[in-house]
């Protein structure tokens, strides 16, 4: 068995697990072979800026005959990301510890470094996020209530039939308009209220509702109004309130990196009256864009229907950010907050002054943003971002914990998806960590059934998208599959999102193909009863609110770990094996309750193929 000198996940190394607020003590401690003839440990801290650090360790005593320990105590005065290794004399010279994998240690002369974040002793979540359930609406494809709409553009093409594939050939001009609606509107949504609340869903997310000229209406008109075939603010408003009914508050989704073409901002295809960026270089909406000399225009991805914005321009951040500004109208109508789209691709300026105008109305808004990586060692913009220090995001997207959950129901790799699971647990504020947003689909992915088939057909062309379904063997296996994701998706730190229809069935490849019209009638009633029972099961388990995440195992394609709270805690086991297998469990758990399907538990249990089990211990 190799030696380990230091391992960040083990606390006789590391007096505190993860992250920690600045001016927390935190204790550092390392075990050397005795036949080193150590005479001297220092700990070694660096920020990004090469501001080092050294702090020796003092002997502490030994552990058994041929091992000693060195210990210090330390303390992170400020909020930020921080880098350490370790370094020893000995008779014969220099030498370092740094990270081999998994937290583990190793000597060697270079190498990794561990991580350590610091976060703001003021870094506070909204309480009810954390617990909850979220459902996403891509509004155009939910639910028509009938309601005829007023001043809706004539170039749009409205579906008859909910059961029409969306759109996806290009024109005669080889262009993709996304100009085809299937009418869905707020007022439909507001009807629906009842099945989203009977999922347990607390938090209600809407894709983009203001006025656009495209469907997905990321490529924004009008920031002040819906969009008319949405309905209009009073529709919005009366959704909040009815939702707040059911214990569901409304966020919106904030696509402030970019507008459309098509907008009053920027009219270059001149459909309003004002003088829009394009129109002139007088026009008062000039500087929120940028324009090359020769009257090109700097544009989202080289898209040239959706202009960048500048987003250090004081004039458009207090047009989004400032008193009487963007924000402020919606949350004033009722909405609890908002999901920044592509928060990567925005200055720290622009979102430092959103989050504090945000949380200057009310500290329960919930402020999240769209980042597909780590969000606590992610670079962009020239430099390290600070999302999750404190004064920025709420929390983000987890897109690591939705492809560790993707790659272990295809692959069956359990020692990958729990070292992706506890390396987001080491890395991210319990604020946040609490908090974060687990999908396993949303309007940029394939449909997760479709997924969980045919790994690769999202980057496949639209042509081989647009002909696949699966077939009837496949739909079988895919449920399987993702009622065991689910489990997992219901039980890690954060809070699960469900994205419209996937409950229901829906399945289909990458946009446009994910955003189907949901399938009233023809639903997949055993997969919602499904969502059901997990979402009541969510709301029975306080544990799963902010309690510990503890990994148990994870080997020959199973992983399984425990939610510790105060009251209770569950023990959960995923089997990605084509056979039953026998768990021998921890003593705790024998004897328990099984909670999914009431298997019967002894010293051991039963785990389905394909399936999970969750065991629950009350105190």
């Amino acid at each position: 068995m190799n030696f380990v000198p230091f391992n960040s996940r083990d606390i006789r190394h590391k007096s505190i697990f993860g992250s920690l607020a600045a001016g927390e003590n935190l204790r550092f401690s390392v075990l050397m072979p005795r036949s080193f003839r150590c005479s001297k440990v220092t700990l070694v801290i660096h920020d990004d800026f090469n501001n080092y650090s050294y702090h020796d360790l003092t002997w502490s005593g030994m552990n058994g005959e041929n091992e000693e320990w060195w210990s210090s105590d330390y303390t992170f005065q400020s909020a930020g990301l921080y880098f350490y290794h370790f370094n020893y004399e000995t008779p014969f010279g220099t030498n370092h510890i740094y990270l081999q994998s998994s937290g583990v240690g190793v000597f060697a002369s270079t190498g990794k470094e561990w991580q350590q974040t610091i976060y703001s002793p003021d870094y506070k979540t909204p309480d009810w996020v954390k617990g909850g359930i979220m459902y996403q609406i891509f509004p155009d494809r939910f639910y028509f209530s009938g309601e005829k709409k007023k001043n809706v553009p004539q170039d749009r093409v409205i579906h008859n039939d909910i059961t029409d594939t969306p759109v996806w050939k290009p024109n005669e001009e080889g262009k993709i308009l996304n100009n085809d609606y299937f009418q869905g509107d707020l007022k439909g949504i507001k009807e629906k209220l009842p099945y989203i609340a009977y999922l347990g869903t607390t938090i209600l997310y809407l894709n983009p509702i203001f006025e656009a000229h495209s469907n997905h209406r990321y490529n924004t008109a009008d920031y002040s109004k819906i969009d008319p075939l949405l309905g209009d603010e009073n529709d919005f408003k009366e959704l909040c309130k009815e939702a707040e009914k059911y214990g569901i508050k409304v966020i919106l989704d904030g696509v402030f990196s970019h507008t459309g073409s098509d907008s009053i901002y920027f009219n270059r295809e001149n459909r309003y009256d004002s003088i829009g960026a394009y129109n002139s270089k007088d026009s008062k909406y000039s500087p929120w864009f940028t324009f090359n000399g020769d009257g090109t225009y700097k544009s989202w991805w080289g898209i040239d229907t959706l202009p960048e914005t500048n987003e250090e321009n004081d004039e458009y951040i207090e047009f989004i950010t400032g008193k009487n500004g963007i924000l402020e109208k919606w949350l004033n109508l009722g909405a609890a907050g908002f999901r920044l789209d592509v928060a990567d691709e925005l200055p720290d300026k622009f979102i430092d002054a959103l989050y504090k105008s945000v949380k200057s109305l009310n500290d329960e808004y919930f402020v999240i943003g769209e980042v597909w990586e780590d969000a606590t060692n992610k670079f962009s913009h020239g430099g390290r971002r600070r999302y999750l220090l404190g004064g920025q995001l709420d929390s983000v997207m987890n897109y690591p914990f939705a492809n560790a959950i993707l790659d272990f129901m295809r692959y069956g790799i359990a020692e990958n998806f729990m070292e992706t699971v506890v390396s987001v647990c080491e890395n991210y504020p319990k604020p946040a960590l609490d908090s974060l947003m687990n999908h396993i689909g949303t309007h940029d992915t394939a449909r997760i059934l479709t997924r969980l088939i045919n790994f690769e057909l999202e980057h496949k062309p639209r042509e081989m998208q647009a002909g696949y379904r699966l077939i009837d063997n496949e739909y079988t296996l895919a449920k399987r599959l993702l009622k065991t994701a689910t489990v997992l998706q219901y039980t890690l730190p954060g809070f699960p999102s469900i994205y419209y229809g996937d409950e229901a069935g829906l399945t289909g490849g990458s946009d446009p193909f994910n955003r189907a019209f949901y399938p009233w009638g023809n639903e997949d009633k055993s997969l919602i009863n499904w969502y059901k029972k997990l979402g009541e099961l969510r709301h029975s388990l306080p544990c799963l609110k902010k309690g510990k995440f503890i990994p148990y195992s994870a080997m020959l394609s199973c992983v399984a770990y425990i939610r510790e709270g105060k009251e209770q805690k569950i023990f959960v086991i995923a089997n990605k094996n084509n056979h039953d297998i026998t768990y021998n469990l921890p003593y705790e758990f024998h004897n328990t309750v099984e909670l999914i399907k009431d298997i019967p538990v002894t010293d051991s249990v039963t785990v389905p193929a394909f399936g999970a089990v969750l065991l629950l211990k009350d105190f």
